[in-house]
């Protein structure tokens, strides 16, 4: 469904230039539940907006059902994220001249054949979904971070996508609120079979996926199916002098030479 080829990508100022996706290549199914770790200023978010066509890559292929998101226009691509894709900022990006059930129905405004009574309707079953029926007519800034963050979510719902990208859906709210956002956002993976790819620094949400993709300074150092405990966190300690994370084996000899350390430290 979603395929990166050998993606680069770099951004420039007068006094260097910064390699941000190198080399960047894997391949993702319909339905799967994808988590992208590593610290910050690894790549994460870049490689999420690439993915979701909201930026082009300088080399490489970015293929979304067999579509090179990199040869298309600005007009395609804006199509494809109307029909094809959710987004979830980490800031929420709200409008805030727009009450709540404006925001969510923001995509269906920008194309669809559907009357504004029809947008407004289709808006409040989304909301009626992430329980903010009740502050449809509020504002962003009568909002909790909670409660923006539900409304973000929404609006990522309402054109029916095949994927959802979402940049720390978890980031600063609580536990409760945390639970409530994951608690949507696997519901509609699991049960509606919606593909979903989360840039998180939350181990508890990369438990939850299927896969988990670790990134380090542009790369992609492991990719992983969930369940293995050491391919979830980083460890810089792995990765310093290459990319390939050593066998378990190795793992068990290192802990066994190291010990001593470990235990002072």
């Amino acid at each position: 469904m979603l395929e990166f080829k050998n993606v680069f990508k770099s951004f420039h100022n007068e006094e260097e230039t910064i390699d941000v996706l190198k080399n960047i290549s894997f391949r993702m199914e319909t339905g799967e539940f994808v988590a992208i770790i590593g610290p910050s200023g690894s790549g994460k978010s870049t490689l999420l907006g690439v993915a979701a066509g909201l930026d082009k890559p300088d080399t490489g292929i970015v293929s979304l059902d067999g579509i090179d998101l990199t040869k298309q226009n600005e007009s395609i691509l804006a199509d494809i994220r109307a029909d094809q894709i959710g987004f979830i900022f980490q800031n929420f990006q709200l409008l805030p001249g727009l009450n709540a059930i404006e925001n969510v129905g923001i995509p269906l405004y920008l194309k669809s054949s559907l009357s504004e009574k029809e947008i407004l309707q289709k808006a409040e079953k989304i909301l009626e979904s992430v329980a903010m029926s009740h502050r449809a007519t509020h504002f962003p800034k009568q909002l909790s971070g909670g409660e923006e963050q539900r409304i973000a979510i929404a609006r990522s719902f309402v054109n029916d996508p095949k994927i959802i990208f979402a940049d720390e859906p978890t980031a600063n709210l609580d536990y409760k609120n945390s639970k409530t956002i994951l608690d949507l956002l696997l519901y509609r993976n699991k049960k509606q079979g919606t593909t979903l790819v989360v840039v998180t620094h939350d181990p508890d949400v990369a438990k939850l996926a299927d896969r988990v993709l670790e990134m380090k300074e542009g790369e992609i150092i492991s990719d992983s199916k969930n369940g293995s405990k050491n391919n979830l966190k980083p460890n810089p300690s792995k990765t310093k002098k290459n990319n390939s994370l050593p066998s378990n084996r190795s793992t068990k000899q290192k802990k066994t030479k190291n010990q001593t350390k470990k235990v002072s430290r």
